[in-house]
């Protein structure tokens, strides 16, 4: 079943359009401010011209194409993708540029990228591994584009040590099938680091592990056209050091509890609050606290607890009360009903948008749109 046809978003379809219907979209919701997310769009992609980068964001964050194509309307060369089934979901989507940033393993895997590859007109993956990029070459019907995945510190795929890189790069030279065009190096721990200082000294040592692999794949005779890396927090420190020309961020355009307890005011950390997850108070009979229709289903579990955004509960402790619910402090100084609503900051952005269907677009309390997030739980 699309999940544009289930009942209660059948019903509020209905209500696009109607002033007042932000409230009375039905919850749990993933709630997208259009407004904040367009300022955060045009920030980052005025950071990046500047910084003399290309802006490539990670999809991963949000996994819906009608966000994607809005990127790439406001300057993006194309987007990110975390995994083969993102990336086929988003092609399906008619997204024609994309970079699978993850190493795939096994003949199957790799038909699917050949086969993708013939159907887009800009697709690029990384390799890690000379048998990886062996795979790849027997399933390719026409040359597809490969970056050489280095391990800058994290230690979770990449080449490890230069000579790996370089390895790895003979590999994809020796098939007429596969087209070597850079390197990508991503410090995922170093994102949300605290303390701009301790982001920038990580970062500085990563790019000196994916310069030295860079040389190493020159000098085996490979070409390293491309540089890609970085994300939303180490956004200054990425465009200090001048070792990447392509950037990765994603979390900029929606941000969450985990960026900005870690960003605070880092400039890093200058972008709105564009996705909130939409409750109600089902049950108001406790006298300290009240239930939500949020919990463990509506919110990622890997990070801080959400927070909430409303007015009138912004301080109240949030506590996870089982799948379905949550367990919200009555504020002080005012009556907590039945039926009220109450919008929260999720703790994780990604895993959180994970969990729904579709997003509701909104400016000021108007629903504009529902859309679908084509690549929901596409994890293959």
């Amino acid at each position: 079943m699309d999940p544009l046809d289930r009942p209660h978003l059948a019903a509020a379809r209905d209500l696009v359009g109607q002033p007042g219907s932000l409230g009375k979209i039905p919850t749990p919701a993933a709630v997208l401010d259009l407004d904040a997310f367009e300022r955060n769009v045009a920030k980052m992609a005025d950071r990046a011209r500047a910084a003399g980068l290309a802006l490539r964001p990670h999809s991963k964050s949000h996994k819906c194409a009608t966000l994607a194509k809005m990127q790439i309307e406001a300057g993006a060369v194309g987007i990110c993708c975390a995994k083969l089934a993102e990336a086929e979901a988003m092609a399906q989507a008619g997204i024609e540029a994309i970079l699978l940033t993850s190493p795939i393993a096994g003949a199957a895997n790799a038909a699917r990228a050949a086969r993708l590859a013939g159907r887009i007109a800009d697709f690029r993956m990384v390799v890690d591994h000379a048998d990886g990029a062996a795979e790849l070459a027997a399933a390719a019907a026409a040359p597809i584009q490969v970056v050489i995945d280095v391990d800058v510190g994290l230690g979770r795929t990449g080449a490890h040590t230069a000579e790996q890189a370089a390895e790895v790069a003979r590999a994809v030279l020796a098939s007429p099938k596969l087209k070597l065009i850079g390197v990508q190096g991503y410090g995922g721990a170093w994102q949300h680091m605290e303390g701009a200082n301790a982001r920038a000294a990580a970062v500085a040592e990563g790019m000196k592990r994916l310069t030295a692999a860079a040389a190493a794949i020159r000098q085996a005779g490979g070409e390293v056209a491309v540089v890609t890396g970085g994300g939303t927090g180490t956004f200054e420190a990425d465009a200090a050091q001048g070792v990447l020309n392509e950037i990765q961020p994603g979390s900029y355009a929606f941000m969450d509890r985990e960026y900005r307890d870690a960003l605070k005011q880092d400039p890093d950390g200058a972008f709105e609050q564009s996705v909130t997850i939409a409750t109600t108070v089902i049950s108001a009979n406790h006298p300290r606290w009240v239930t939500v229709d949020g919990g463990l289903k509506a919110f990622s579990t890997d990070g801080p607890t959400p927070v909430p955004v409303t007015p009138k509960f912004a301080g109240a402790m949030f506590a996870f009360f089982g799948d379905e619910h949550g367990l919200l402090v009555r504020p002080e100084g005012g009556a907590t009903v039945r039926g009220e609503r109450v919008a929260f900051t999720p703790g994780h952005i990604d895993p959180t948008l994970d969990r729904y269907d579709v997003i509701h677009l909104v400016r000021g309390d108007v629903l504009v749109d529902i859309v679908p997030i084509e690549a929901r739980g596409a994890s293959q």
